[in-house]
């Protein structure tokens, strides 16, 4: 399947852009996602940590992606 990914702070920075398209196989969970995102861009893997939101809700490495969902690369948060 062909996702769109919209991509936030450093995430956008890794991927060189703001809304990118992955191709996964059918049925790929969040865990999955995660595990392609790190071996196409190795970036991903120094950071602490990130998150995955699907549909306007976070969710966990076991949660199966459909092709229609709307996917959010949320990266960790620093501040002051």
């Amino acid at each position: 399947m062909d996702i769109e990914i919209l991509a936030f702070g450093i995430a956008k920075d890794i991927v060189k852009g703001s809304t990118f398209r992955m191709k996964l196989p059918a049925e790929s969970t969040v865990g999955n996602l995660k595990a392609q995102l790190c071996a196409t861009y190795p970036e991903f893997e120094r950071l602490a940590s990130f998150a995955v939101a699907v549909n306007e809700s976070y969710q966990q490495d076991d949660f199966t992606i459909s092709e229609q969902d709307e996917v959010v690369i949320i990266p960790p948060v620093s501040g002051g």
